[in-house]
């Protein structure tokens, strides 16, 4: 009598058929045949409906995600929003164990990724359907209930291998004095209608019919984690024949599970996260609009990196397509944008699992909080350390507690250390006994903080002012100074005024200032100088190879003011065509220097170039622009053959670099720099480029403060 396969219609399956005929054994004995046959009929209807009802209520209780209540209106459905997990095969805490080891391999890496070491992924899928026992390890946020969420709806559908039963049990809610964790297994199944619960939990565990899913062993309460974990062990040793699948927050997971296989999940790659963003924005609307790609390619620029870096947990990606999604863009203030991301980790998402709180909490509040990862941020940030030891944070907590007048006398450095790490996840141990941020992006916003908290811009501008490790700290600064930001602003002015007070630095600024056409705008002015500069330093870069480099570098951050400097206008579109221009003359002139290199390109490229440096009279004035034309012609005419040696094409370029310098007023000793003046031209400019970056990103820009410190810059010192 093979009752529950046909009432079920496949969602559950043959994972009831041993039990079914283990019930009616039970219904058989003692009972009158009619009684018999009428209890069998009311207990194949109760299973049917019970059968029906257990698939609906896992998609509505499991299955739609709404991981930020408070941002987001509506959850999504988990096959819609589902991102392939990834799983490293075991833990980089076994491979490093310095301080120093940690350092270097982060920096060979190259990226603002902190952790380093073997990154061989598995599928998270596939790992599950191939390990009896398995335990998910991962960060807050990562993704780990989501993942058995999945896994155990894939069950359901009959995609997995061996046919089981899922059962999915929330361990923060299991009370574990109260009940067994059969008997917690018999009441979701009871919750759902199926007639003598334990009884088919009994059958279907001895039959090896279920799916064991054990969410969040680091959400139960402290007090009674021990006896949770006696009884997980005790349990799987008795009913062997089913499958397991686990999941704890690596800092919270004291091993012991020896049956079990652990694996971490992995951060987000990039294919990951691209992923992510298109399965988020998969409705016609956004199709139509085509919104992934827009949002995808934005973060893939380089002044949105910082951002990108936080979108390697779900958690925090989630949170960046929100805010993507109300405005179409990424905010242009992006220290409300990591703040708003460190109150999710410190506040929302632990308020959202409903985890019970450590006792440190009851007197550590999140603002406090704040204070003391500032200062371990700042201090670490200003030392070149990203990575440090678990003693020294201890140290340092400690000796911010006894310096902290209101700070619960209870609190400890260990103890306040373990709960950020377990349930916030902003401090995160990469290795034994060694601990960074979570994020690059969140030590910086935290440093930043700490300076903008401390009025400690003199110093941040004095002694940080060109090095690029700091440039984030800046804009960040910037936007949380809110209407002091042009403070910052007027200190980097002075300390850039340093670099170029060189006579013939001085010389140059005054040749850009001669001749650019007053009559502009302040800041159509900026963008005029930036590009004259722009032009003559490339120039420079052609007529001295043994410095190019430094020069090379002033010349693209020359080029990069200019860019951001210009907005639209009545001469917008010369301006952008004299850009193209002096890109495409710098490199013609640059090509036929080095013709024996590429000497089959160089005709085309020449070309080029007689043509570009016409344009570039649009940003400027007192220039014979129909004089110049003519001489640009008469050179067409002069542009050596392909088949011209290295001296021939020398003489070519040289040529061309006398008619720009002649037209434009130059002279060619005012571009030959020494490496001393050339790299004190490129810090300089670097310089400014950072404060109109600084600008961009705060909160408010005083109209008339902006225009007085624009008017100054990329202009010789009165």
């Amino acid at each position: 009598m093979d009752i529950v396969g046909d009432v079920i219609n496949g969602l559950i399956g043959p994972v009831f058929d041993a039990t079914w005929n283990s019930l009616k054994a039970q219904y058989h004995q003692g009972l009158q045949e009619t009684d018999q046959k009428q209890k069998l009929i009311e207990a194949k209807k109760a299973i049917d409906q019970a059968s029906k009802n257990y698939h609906q209520t896992y998609l509505d209780r499991h299955c739609n995600i709404k991981v930020l209540p408070g941002l987001m209106k509506e959850g999504m459905p988990l096959d819609t929003i589902y991102t392939d997990v990834k799983f490293l095969s075991s833990s980089d805490l076994k491979y490093f164990s310095t301080l120093d080891d940690m350092e270097e391999l982060y920096r060979t890496a190259g990226n603002r990724r902190f952790r380093v070491g073997t990154d061989e992924r598995q599928d998270g899928l596939k790992v599950a359907n191939e390990e009896q026992y398995l335990m998910v390890l991962g960060g807050p946020g990562v993704g780990k209930s989501t993942f058995l969420r999945k896994l155990g709806l894939t069950a359901l559908k009959g995609n997995l291998d061996h046919g089981q039963m899922p059962v999915f049990v929330e361990l923060k809610s299991f009370k574990g004095e109260e009940m067994t964790l059969q008997q917690s297994i018999a009441k979701e199944l009871k919750t759902n209608g199926f007639p003598y619960s334990e009884s088919i939990v009994k059958s279907m565990l001895a039959e090896g019919k279920m799916l064991i899913l054990l969410d969040g062993l680091d959400e139960v309460p402290s007090n009674q984690v021990d006896g949770v974990i006696d009884q997980i062990k005790d349990f799987c040793d008795q009913h062997r024949q089913n499958r397991f699948v686990a999941s704890c927050r690596v800092a919270a997971y004291k091993g012991g599970f020896n049956r079990f296989t652990d694996v971490t999940m992995a951060e987000f790659d990039d294919e990951q996260i691209k992923q992510f963003v298109q399965r988020w924005f998969s409705s016609k609307l956004d199709q139509d609009a085509s919104t992934a790609e827009r949002f995808w390619e934005l973060i893939q620029q380089p002044e949105n990196r910082s951002a990108k870096d936080l979108a390697q947990t779900p958690l925090l990606l989630t949170f960046l397509c929100l805010v993507y999604d109300r405005s179409q863009s990424l905010p242009t203030v992006r220290s409300t944008l990591y703040g708003d991301a460190l109150d999710i980790l410190l506040k929302d998402w632990a308020a959202e699992k409903r985890i019970k709180q450590d006792t440190i909490y009851q007197g550590f509040h999140a603002d406090l909080e704040k204070v003391l990862l500032s200062e371990i941020a700042y201090k670490s940030f200003k030392k070149d350390q990203l990575f440090f030891s678990e003693q020294e944070i201890i140290e340092r907590v400690a000796a911010f507690l006894s310096d902290t007048l209101d700070a619960p006398e209870h609190l400890d450095g260990a103890a306040v250390l373990n709960a950020i790490e377990v349930q916030q996840g902003v401090l995160v141990e990469r290795a034994a006994n060694i601990y960074s941020f979570s994020h690059l992006t969140l030590q910086e916003y935290l440093t930043a903080r700490y300076i903008s908290k401390k009025s400690l811009i003199q110093e941040l501008v004095s002694e940080h002012l060109i090095d690029e490790r700091w440039r984030e700290v800046f804009l960040l600064v910037s936007g949380l100074l809110e209407e002091r930001s042009q403070e910052l602003w007027l200190a980097m002015e002075q300390q850039a005024i340093v670099f170029v007070n060189k006579p013939k630095l001085q010389r140059l600024l005054q040749w850009t200032v001669n001749i650019s056409d007053t009559t502009q705008a302040s800041n159509q002015m900026l963008t005029s100088r930036a590009w004259l500069l722009y032009s003559a330093i490339d120039i420079a870069s052609a007529s001295a190879r043994a410095r190019a480099r430094a020069i090379a570098s002033a010349s693209a951050i020359a080029s990069a003011i200019a860019s951001a400097s210009a907005i639209a206008s009545a001469r917008a579109s010369a301006i952008a065509s004299a850009r193209a221009s002096a890109i495409a003359s710098a490199r013609a002139i640059a090509s036929a220097i080095a013709s024996a290199i590429a000497i089959a390109r160089a005709s085309a490229i020449a070309r080029a170039s007689a043509s570009a440096i016409a344009s570039a009279s649009a940003i400027a004035s007192d220039i014979d622009s129909d004089a110049l034309s003519n001489k640009l012609e008469e050179l067409k005419e002069q542009i050596p053959a392909a088949t011209a040696t290295s001296i021939e094409w020398r003489e070519f370029a040289d040529e061309l670099v006398e008619v720009y310098l002649s037209f434009f007023h130059l002279e060619r000793a005012l571009i030959t720099f020494s490496f001393e003046e050339a790299k004190a031209l490129e810090n300089y400019l670097y310089a400014v480029k950072l404060i109109i970056d600084c600008k961009n990103a705060a909160v408010r820009v005083s109209r008339q403060q902006w225009e007085a410190i624009e008017s100054r810059l990329l202009t010789p010192q009165e």
